[in-house]
């Protein structure tokens, strides 16, 4: 170990998991019926791995964990050769692929169309549920602290869609109570002098890095010229950033109406017209790079320039564009964000939309948790033996990697439907009248090979963007107060966001007031690669972050805390507590972009959208997922569960299921 790796504390005892490829497969396991691989795959072998029993206290590597896709990856590659599967005896009237919110959320639509007679089963590869709405809990010096690991929140619920707002009503969500009870908190940082911040890191600018306090307005649009006085900008790009900020702005796009303008901007990225239509130097650029990365997973080098005038970004006032429609990137089939109206607040539980997650289980296996309400929810602890007991009428089957489902016999007249899937060490057989394909779609190529050709081309077109969320959690913020910001801008560095959790307080769960109080940092990487096509910055961003160590994690994690912090003094050796990352090579669904796709996909409600001819039901099989919608919204992935659902009650009458009159 070197020493600078003790001097940020590598060597310091908190939980960690790492990865050890080539580790064998045990040969009993295979003996046992444990699906044959070509090659072993990588197991989690650390002799440091977190043994906590609660999933969400578990800390280290999370997400997409070791241990819950390697099979799958193997399936896709061809190297998986499937054993008999042990038939269990068990028939379900549904079986749910799937444990994230829109598998939860179909299995509610599920009960509350058809009763307590039903029986269902939720099979999910992960040690947890709630898909990525995963919660992170922590406990610093006695204090119960949590964040989101994932999903992050319900965002401008007054356009949700009909079903989606029935769910939050059957959970009992109430957010203008929410927004009461957080009414204090909403101002905390404000009141203790922090707003957002930027890091200028010396790899990019030469000598050293540079941290400055933006105030309150740095949210990719205007920049104050005084908050960048001691940027280390050359006078070039100081200059092209005062006349891109100027009240009085040339059309940049003379000669062309505004809809052939609106066209253009609709198929050239943002950096093409920064760079190449309005001039600036790249310095100037290098501070609107990231536009779109919350959204997209990529940044300015491939969203669309008529999504930064929409959001607001500068260059576009002498263009005679308009005024920017309320709706443009709104509710679209394509699922773009951008969706706010003004007043139209997003909703973010402590823990994001885990909290959805955990009133769906609440409601689904009672006996999982004493917790009912939204405040319950707050510190309610879940029994995970209780989720998968014989005679329940939802079981939720943890730990269960799903690698084939199969019609028996022809899928136009099969009364059901084999699912095999892969636990502790063996492969079993269940099976369903009715199924529910609620993972998301590039596997289901793979497990269904008995698709037809242009569906399973359909659902493997839209590629997941990766990206990482890093929960960690220290002894203290005086280093945020000191810096008078509660969150910094790095589009350079290792994450390209680091900040204090929002000040979120839910029930008995009470979000730190004072900054000598432990409190939860939250680190976001973008696994995108400027340059390429979208798609293929989302393919090899996933390969790359499959083959980063925790370890090596851990390191750049530390080192970028201490590089922005340290000056205030920050010590990542003795402040950090622990540390969880949670990955996820598969994040956000795949949404259309007109760089890169038919601009009547983004714009239109076109049949030919790969969504909608890869989520058309076969057989026994309905597909639900926020991919299915091209969307990353978490109502996106509600409203297709209850889509799924209505097929298969259309596909079969259920005695219990109330017939409709009239």
């Amino acid at each position: 170990m070197t020493n600078e790796d003790r001097k940020l504390g590598m060597d310091r005892a908190i939980t960690r998991r790492d990865f050890v490829s080539g580790v064998a497969v045990a040969t009993g396991a295979l003996a046992a019926g444990m699906p044959a691989f070509a090659k072993a795959p990588p197991l989690m072998m650390d002799a440091q791995t977190d043994t906590n029993p609660y999933p969400p206290a578990r800390t280290g590597l999370r997400g997409s964990h070791d241990g819950a896709f390697e099979a799958a990856h193997a399936l896709r590659d061809g190297s998986l050769k499937l054993a008999e599967a042990a038939d269990s005896g068990e028939v379900y009237d549904l079986v749910i692929v799937g444990g994230g919110l829109s598998g939860l959320s179909a299995a509610h639509f599920f009960h509350k169309r058809v009763g307590p007679g039903a029986k269902v089963l939720v099979l999910d590869n992960h040690d947890d549920f709630g898909g990525h709405a995963k919660r992170n809990e922590f406990t610093v010096n006695g204090r119960k602290l949590v964040v989101n690991g994932g999903t992050l929140n319900i965002e401008s619920p007054s356009r949700y869609d009909q079903w989606s707002r029935t769910l939050l009503d059957d959970l009992g969500v109430d957010i203008a109570r929410y927004e009461r009870e957080n009414s204090a908190n909403a101002g905390l940082y404000k009141s203790l002098g922090m707003g957002h911040g930027m890091v200028f890191d010396a790899e990019t600018f030469g000598g050293k890095d540079v941290v400055l306090a933006m105030g309150g307005g740095w949210r990719g649009g205007r920049i104050e010229p005084d908050k960048l006085a001691k940027a280390p900008l050359t006078a070039k790009a100081r200059a092209d950033l005062d006349r891109l900020f100027a009240a009085a702005q040339p059309d940049y796009l003379p000669g062309l109406d505004q809809d052939a303008k609106k066209d253009w901007l609709a198929r050239h990225s943002y950096k093409q017209f920064l760079m190449e239509k309005v001039g600036v130097d790249p310095q100037a650029y290098w501070l609107f790079q990231n536009i779109g990365m919350a959204s997209f997973c990529v940044g300015g080098d491939a969203v669309p320039a008529l999504f930064a005038w929409v959001q607001g970004y500068p260059g576009f006032s002498g263009m005679a564009l308009g005024d920017v429609p309320a709706d443009l990137f709104a509710d679209l089939p394509g699922g773009q964000h951008g969706r706010q109206r003004e007043g139209d607040k997003s909703i973010h539980f402590p823990d994001g939309n885990a909290t959805l997650a955990r009133l769906l289980v609440a409601k689904l296996v009672p006996e999982a948790t004493a917790g009912r309400s939204q405040e319950d929810m707050g510190t309610a602890v879940i029994d995970y033996s209780a989720l998968d007991r014989p005679g329940a009428s939802t079981r939720i089957r943890l730990s269960s990697l799903v690698l084939k489902v199969a019609h028996r016999g022809d899928p136009a007249s099969a009364k059901d439907v084999a699912i095999h899937y892969s636990k502790d060490g063996k492969l079993v057989e269940v099976r369903g009248k009715a199924v529910i394909m609620a993972g998301w779609n590039g596997m289901i190529p793979y497990m269904m090979p008995e698709l037809p050709t242009a569906q399973k081309e359909a659902l493997a077109y839209g590629v997941k963007g990766p990206m990482v969320y890093t929960s960690v959690a220290v002894t203290n913020w005086r280093p945020f107060v000191k810096l008078g910001a509660a969150n910094f801008h790095c589009p350079t560095m290792y994450h390209q966001e680091v900040g204090l959790t929002e000040a979120a307080s839910l029930g008995d769960l009470k979000h730190p007031q004072t900054p000598d109080e432990p409190v939860v940092l939250h680190l976001v990487k973008y696994m995108n690669k400027p340059g390429l096509p979208r798609r293929d910055q989302h393919r090899v961003g996933r390969a790359e972050l499959l083959e980063i160590s925790f370890a090596d994690f851990e390191r750049e994690t530390r080192r970028q805390l201490q590089r922005t912090l340290g000056g205030a003094g920050f010590n990542a050796a003795t402040d950090i507590a622990a540390i969880t990352m949670n990955r996820w090579p598969h994040g956000y669904s795949y949404t259309y972009n007109s760089i890169y796709d038919p601009v009547e996909w983004v714009y239109t409600e076109c049949p030919e959208r790969p969504c909608v001819v890869g989520r058309q039901p076969f057989g026994l099989v309905s597909i639900a997922n926020s991919d299915a919608a091209a969307s990353p919204h978490t109502d996106a992935a509600i409203k297709e569960a209850h889509r799924a659902v209505q097929e298969v009650l259309e596909r079969r009458t259920y005695p219990f299921v109330p017939r409709r009159t009239g």
